[in-house]
C-alpha cells in the first residue's frame, strides 16, 4: 500500500486482493495545485508502463507550463494529447505492449480560475461531496455506461453486466476521439474523490458517500475506502484521492 498524506489532501493505493502487481499510478502536486490518476490495461507490463507515462507527462506539461497565459482547457488538452502520444510511441517501439492503455483523471487548480477544472478518459472517476449528496462529476466511457446514459439499460442492470469494463475510449489509441474537459462548480465545504474503478466496483456511491461524510479527515477517509474495498473483494488495484480545497 502506497500512501501520500497531506494537511487537506491523502492518497493511497492498493493491490488488491488478487492482482499480482498494481497497475495505477497517481500524482499529488505538494502545493495541491493538481492531482492526476490513471489505471493502466494491455496485460502486467504494459499497463503499468501506459499508466506511468501518462501520470509522468501531463504531470510534466502541467509543470512547465502552469504559470502561463494558456487557458486552462487548452492546457488539459495539450497534457492529454501528449500523454497519448507518448503512449502511441511505445506501442511502436515495444510490440509486446501494443495493447498498452490507461484511463485518466486530472484534477487543476490553477489561481487564474474561479473553479478547478477536470479531464478525464476512460472509466475513472471524479466525485463531489456537498453536504451529504455525492455527484459523480464524470461519465464513465464504457459501452455500458453509454447504455445507461441512453436508457437502453437501469443502473441496477449495468452494475454486474459482463461487459461492464470495455471502454469506447482511453489512451493508447489512434483514433482518440476528443477529451472532456470542463469545469467544476466548487464552494466552500466541497470535498472531491478522484478513484480507479477497483474502489467504485466493490463499493456504491451511498456507501463512498458515508465514509466520507462520517470521516471529514482525508487520511482516514482515504485508508477506510480502501479497506471497505478489500473487505468487499479487492478484486482490482485500488487508487483513491481525497481533496479538501482550502
Amino acid at each position: 500500500m502506497f500512501r501520500i498524506m497531506g494537511s487537506h489532501f491523502s492518497a493511497v493505493s492498493d493491490q488488491g486482493l488478487l492482482r499480482d502487481s498494481n497497475q495505477d499510478h497517481y500524482y499529488i502536486d505538494r502545493a495541491g495545485r493538481f492531482f492526476i490518476l490513471a489505471d493502466g490495461m494491455g496485460g502486467y507490463a504494459g499497463g503499468e508502463q501506459a499508466s506511468r507515462l501518462a501520470t509522468e507527462t501531463i504531470q510534466d506539461i502541467l509543470d512547465t507550463h502552469w504559470d502561463g497565459a494558456q487557458p486552462t482547457i487548452d492546457l488539459l488538452k495539450q497534457a492529454l494529447q501528449a500523454a497519448n502520444e507518448k503512449i502511441l510511441d511505445h506501442q511502436q517501439r515495444y510490440p509486446e505492449w501494443a495493447d498498452m492503455g490507461t484511463t485518466v483523471v486530472v484534477l487543476a487548480c490553477r489561481p487564474t480560475d474561479p473553479q478547478p477544472w477536470c479531464a478525464h478518459v476512460g472509466d475513472s472517476r471524479l466525485y463531489r461531496l456537498r453536504g451529504n449528496q455525492l455527484d459523480q462529476i464524470t461519465e464513465d466511457h464504457t459501452w455500458i455506461a453509454r447504455a445507461v446514459r441512453a436508457g437502453q439499460l437501469s443502473p441496477d442492470q449495468s452494475r454486474n453486466h459482463p461487459g461492464r469494463h470495455l471502454l469506447f475510449q482511453c489512451l493508447g489509441r489512434e483514433d482518440l476521439a476528443e477529451f472532456d474537459i470542463q469545469p467544476v462548480p466548487c464552494q466552500s465545504g466541497d470535498r472531491f474523490l478522484i478513484c480507479s474503478d477497483g474502489l467504485t466496483e466493490e463499493l456504491s456511491d451511498a456507501l463512498i458517500a458515508d465514509v466520507m461524510i462520517t470521516l471529514p479527515n482525508c487520511e482516514a477517509a482515504a485508508t477506510a475506502l480502501v479497506n471497505s474495498a478489500k473487505q468487499e473483494g479487492g478484486r482490482d488495484n485500488i487508487t483513491v484521492i481525497l481533496f479538501n480545497p482550502e
